[in-house]
């Protein structure tokens, strides 16, 4: 389960140890790489798909990491982009008008829907 987050380099440190010690309290395998001159890091979350138990544990972990690099004032992705993994993050990263400017500007770009549909800000707002 390949991830990342960015967060501000003055908290990079912080968040970075936090999240070693929450992998290492979690029980899941996870390398943490990255090219930190720009706040990213990556974890590639190793899981066993057929264990409820690891898929479980790693989704936790998953968004725990997210939310705590949100918290710092970072991003949920620095360069994987949300996909439908991170999707659920983006109203708690941006406010209501942000998601709306999105949404706008997706519905400009793609009027007919026809890229990702029924994906990310194709939707209306919940």
């Amino acid at each position: 389960m390949p991830t990342d987050v960015c967060v501000p380099v003055s908290r990079l440190a912080e968040c970075i140890e936090e999240s070693r010690a929450d992998l290492d309290r979690s029980g899941v395998f996870a390398p943490i790489v990255g090219h930190v001159g720009d706040g990213n890091f990556h974890l590639t979350i190793v899981v066993d798909p057929t264990s409820a138990e690891e898929v479980e544990a790693a989704e936790a972990l998953h968004d725990r990491l997210v939310q705590r690099a949100i918290a710092m004032e970072g991003t949920c992705t620095g360069e994987h982009g949300v996909g439908s993994g991170k999707v659920r993050f983006l109203p708690i990263e941006h406010d209501a008008e942000t998601m709306a400017m999105m949404r706008r500007i997706k519905d400009a770009m793609d009027p007919l829907g026809l890229m990702n549909p029924g994906k990310v800000l194709a939707t209306p707002a919940p």
